[in-house]
């Protein structure tokens, strides 16, 4: 595994690493520790992310804090300090408890990133309610699936995406008894069988108390895709803020005085974890931009607002590279302080460009939506190995191991032999089921392990190395598409008989969605056809989960069993040996 170590250059001494040295930190961290920096609700009533977020903080010094500072495409700007993040949540959970809404009921948001979106979240948390985000640029059918396995019995939405992409499916959602609008104007909304959210939030009481909550009482739901079947709900607790409030202290070097800008959006765990709540929990100015990539936007927003604490996808940093490192030199970019990535592994290339653009190297992080905060990181005291995700956090237990078939597990302890990523389970984020499905859940454990289903090795010196998905699952952009999905939309479509999809590495999106297209007897395969289902797949998937590349072909490798071998497909596509045929169909 090479690499070439980079060191900390001046202007990241500006303030103290808060993991100063990694080794003494981790010797004497206990989970129970970390719990003791956050409050926990009045006279004992249990532990809250929403309190831990907000209203102790409204409470305190850091009131008149600036908490959200929203930036609009149009060039708009508002500020929400901690005082008025607290009576609008409260507004929220009064408006949830009105629609009698209680503890354990999910809701559901569908927006762009808004404010209403992140009070509905902190406003839902509050109340007991289970909150769930869902990506805006999902089409019809994700947003369907996703609903009918949550039922949710609210949906927060705007006018705009309710009308294009619930309304037409309304009927078939007969859990959803409330949907509440965010209207597209200063008007009041007039959709029948909808509320109207500013309307109720005006009339609703700004003081709310909160509950009694258990740290295992059910707080979000997240879902991502398989590589068969329908996508899973990954389930966790209020007690999931102990890690947030920790990691972002330690992996993101989050200081009281920093501003911090997350570029994920809140559909996607990262844009919830990091997006929402550990910016907040330290108490910290967080940024947020409705707008979408732009590389010059970008850097505008860091010279006016001073960021210096940048989280950001490997897939932007690539986009930048491409822009080039001229386009950086028009801004004072001094603010920042620390980098980090996270969404796929980040290519030492990036990592020497993030020094080069930014005087400083971006710090690439690993976790998944089931570990619900960062588990593996390089650290802001600590060399940068360009390549590697870096060493486990303090209390968190990472190895590489042989999973076998029978339930059996070896831990490999030779350095750089390949195998799976497993955590040894304990962590407060650490997802608690998914939703409905126990087996599925148990699956993912084995000989006191967690097995994150990713490849990866480990050196010698302790620094851990991401190898691949030991399944099919497709990141693209920082998201996680199941396979699945799209092959069944695709088959949707009158022409198509058999579709197989694969990931195809990609510079700018770490990989593209390709399907492979087997057509009914008599349909003729040309462009014209490639564009119309391409056209189909973006309107029922979104832009986000629909192929990127369409190839026509006259079958499809499958099994005996009738399992489509999209390994097989991916070694061809790539030029890669076969391995195992033994299953493959004669005429596959």
């Amino acid at each position: 595994m090479p690499w070439e170590p980079i060191l900390k250059g001046p202007r990241d001494r500006r303030v103290e690493p808060n993991l100063d040295s990694y080794e003494a930190v981790r010797a004497g961290f206990t989970w129970q520790q970390a719990r003791g920096e956050l409050e926990g609700l009045p006279d004992g009533r249990g532990l809250n992310i929403a309190f831990e977020a907000v209203d102790r903080h409204a409470a305190g010094p850091r009131a008149r804090r600036v908490a959200l500072r929203w930036l609009g495409k149009s060039g708009a700007c508002r500020d929400i300090t901690y005082d008025e993040l607290q009576k609008l949540t409260s507004r929220f959970a009064n408006v949830l408890a009105s629609l009698g809404v209680e503890k354990g009921d999910r809701v559901f948001a569908l927006m762009g990133r808004i404010p209403e979106l992140y009070v509905a979240a902190l406003g839902t948390l509050k109340n007991g309610s289970v909150f769930c985000p869902l990506f805006s640029a999902f089409g019809p059918e994700p947003i369907r699936s996703r609903m009918t396995i949550g039922t949710p019995k609210v949906l927060v939405t705007t006018e705009l995406l309710y009308e294009r992409k619930i309304a037409p499916m309304r009927d078939s959602l007969p859990f959803l008894e409330h949907v509440l609008l965010v209207g597209d104007g200063d008007s009041p909304t007039s959709v029948a069988g909808t509320h109207d959210l500013r309307q109720r939030m005006a009339s609703a009481s700004d003081r709310f108390v909160i509950p009694p909550t258990d740290p295992e009482d059910l707080a979000l739901l997240h879902f991502t895709s398989g590589t068969t079947g329908k996508p899973k709900g990954a389930m966790h607790v209020h007690a999931a803020v102990v890690a947030h409030h920790i990691t972002g202290k330690l992996a993101l070097d989050l200081h009281p005085d920093d501003v911090f800008w997350c570029t994920a959006d809140p559909g996607w765990v990262t844009g919830t974890s990091y997006g929402i709540i550990a910016p907040l929990t330290n108490g910290i100015t967080s940024i947020i931009d409705e707008g979408d990539f732009d590389a010059a936007r970008w850097y505008g927003i860091i010279e006016q607002q001073k960021v210096s604490v940048w989280y950001t996808a490997p897939t932007a940093i690539r986009m930048m590279m491409k822009v080039g490192v001229d386009a950086t030199r028009d801004h004072d970019l001094s603010s920042l302080r620390f980098l980090a990535s996270v969404g796929e592994p980040l290519n030492p290339e990036a990592v020497v460009w993030g020094r080069e653009a930014f005087g400083l190297p971006f710090h690439d992080n690993w976790w998944q939506s089931e570990t619900g905060g960062i588990m593996i990181a390089n650290y802001a005291s600590m060399e940068i190995r360009p390549g590697s995700m870096g060493r486990p956090l303090p209390g968190v237990e990472a190895t590489i191991v042989d999973a076998a078939e029978d339930g059996s597990v070896r831990v490999i302890d030779e350095p750089g032999v390949q195998g799976e990523l497993a955590l040894r389970p304990g962590w407060p984020s650490m997802f608690r089921g998914y939703w409905n499905e126990p087996a599925r859940y148990q699956k993912c454990f084995a000989g006191g392990w967690y097995l994150t289903g990713d490849l990866a090795k480990r050196d010698s010196d302790g620094w851990f190395w991401f190898v691949g998905r030991k399944d099919d699952v497709i990141k693209t952009s920082g998201h996680l598409i199941g396979p699945f999905e799209v092959e069944s939309i695709l088959m949707e479509h009158k022409a198509v008989a058999e579709a197989g999809v694969i990931g195809k590495p990609d510079p700018a999106a770490f990989e593209i969605i390709k399907a492979f297209v087997a057509l009914r007897s008599g349909v003729k395969a040309d462009d014209a056809l490639r564009r119309e289902l391409m056209a189909f797949a973006r309107t029922r998937l979104g832009a986000a989960v629909a192929p990127k590349e369409i190839e026509f072909v006259p079958s499809l490798p499958k099994t005996r069993s009738g399992k489509i071998m999209r390994r097989l497909l991916k070694a061809r596509e790539l030029g890669l040996p076969e391995g195992d045929t033994s299953t493959l169909e004669s005429n596959g």
